[in-house]
């Protein structure tokens, strides 16, 4: 769950991204399509290697990573947002919070349009964790160790992987959505 000062947080750091030109308003449709195929392709690697005899889990948690990484930033692109070089992963993970969290909300309410009441409650807390989802495994690449048993490595690639599977499906609804 993504707290009222994460976001506020989030919110702050976007307006002073956009001042500092870390990320702009444009769109570029040879880069989302760049971004898709990416982020198709890494998810398919993660799951290759998940299964692989070498059990390679770092980089299965790197890779699941990165597919997430770069979903989110197609569907920046389609909401008409590029993110510069510099800090991309932070700004990423802010951008989505600030711009992705309430149309999560909007598309989800429409899927759940028959729960009536519900529907806000459930969407509302569904939208936190999937933009929740990025941060943790931004998180838990930068910290993952080599150090830690095949068994804790083996657990830790299999959340990423499920993780990036789930965060997959969400952006792609946004990308067919069309704002």
């Amino acid at each position: 769950m993504i707290d009222k000062e994460r976001i506020k947080e989030a919110k702050q750091s976007f307006a002073q991204y956009l001042r500092e030109g870390l990320i702009k308003k444009q769109t570029n449709e040879t880069a989302k399509a760049m971004y898709i195929k990416n982020a198709d392709l890494s998810l398919k690697l993660a799951e290759e290697c998940m299964n692989s005899s070498l059990k390679p889990y770092i980089w299965v948690v790197v890779i699941s990573y990165y597919s997430m990484f770069y979903i989110a930033n197609a569907v920046l692109l389609e909401l008409g947002y590029k993110t510069g070089d510099k800090v991309v992963h932070k700004v990423t993970n802010d951008a989505l919070i600030v711009l992705v969290m309430d149309k999560l909300k909007k598309g989800m309410l429409e899927e759940y349009e028959t729960a009536k009441e519900d529907a806000l409650e459930i969407a509302s807390v569904k939208s936190d964790e999937i933009i929740a989802l990025y941060g943790l495994e931004l998180d838990k690449r930068s910290r993952f160790q080599y150090n830690m048993t095949e068994s804790i490595q083996e657990q830790k690639a299999n959340t990423s992987l499920k993780r990036a599977r789930q965060f997959m499906l969400e952006m792609k609804k946004l990308l067919l959505f069309k704002k």
